[in-house]
């Protein structure tokens, strides 16, 4: 049996070079990453769109690995998109109800998700309490992570490759080996 396509879903503004996610698209095999149209005014209909067709671009199941914005994104799919995900890692969501430019997100969903998931988030997040992490959690079926005092857990915050994302990833069935690299010929 092969292993899920891994889908790398960017929050608000996109996660550059250096980011874990930019990272993990270079370096692990089997990945699709969602581009937005839009990084910087995010529309949710937009937003769940590009997911969507970037999760049916894939051969068979997937794994999601949301960061921020991406991780609320996640959470607006509709149910048959999400039969198709087997696991999702959701990173420092973001919180639209405190953020005007975020706010078409808004409200977040607080059902149960019909998948296994983790979610991560630090204590000192600027974007997002953790109180309020803690609640998306519980609400969503979320086994819950909290990590003190790592920021938005990116690049800012010294969160480069992050070995324990990655331990996480390969907890929901992800192929986390790096890519081999390509032989040259002398």
């Amino acid at each position: 049996m092969s292993s899920p396509t891994v889908i790398i879903v960017p929050g608000w503004r996109n996660s550059g070079a250096g980011h874990w996610q930019s990272l993990w698209t270079e370096r692990l095999p089997n990945v699709l990453r969602v581009e937005q149209d839009d990084w910087i005014s995010p529309l949710q209909r937009a937003w769940v769109r590009r997911l969507t067709e970037t999760i049916e671009q894939a051969p068979g199941p997937v794994v999601v690995v949301a960061h921020s914005l991406g991780c609320i994104a996640t959470t607006h799919l509709p149910p048959e998109v999400a039969g198709r995900i087997q696991g999702a890692l959701l990173v420092a969501p973001a919180d639209p109800e405190r953020r005007g430019v975020l706010a078409d997100f808004a409200p977040v969903p607080y059902q149960k998700l019909s998948y296994r998931s983790v979610l991560v988030a630090s204590s000192n997040d600027p974007y997002c309490p953790v109180r309020l992490a803690g609640a998306y959690a519980r609400a969503w079926g979320s086994e819950f992570v909290r990590l003190n005092d790592a920021g938005h857990i990116n690049v800012d915050s010294g969160h480069g490759e992050w070995p324990l994302g990655l331990a996480l990833l390969q907890s929901l069935g992800a192929d986390v080996t790096p890519a081999l690299p390509v032989a040259v010929a002398a």
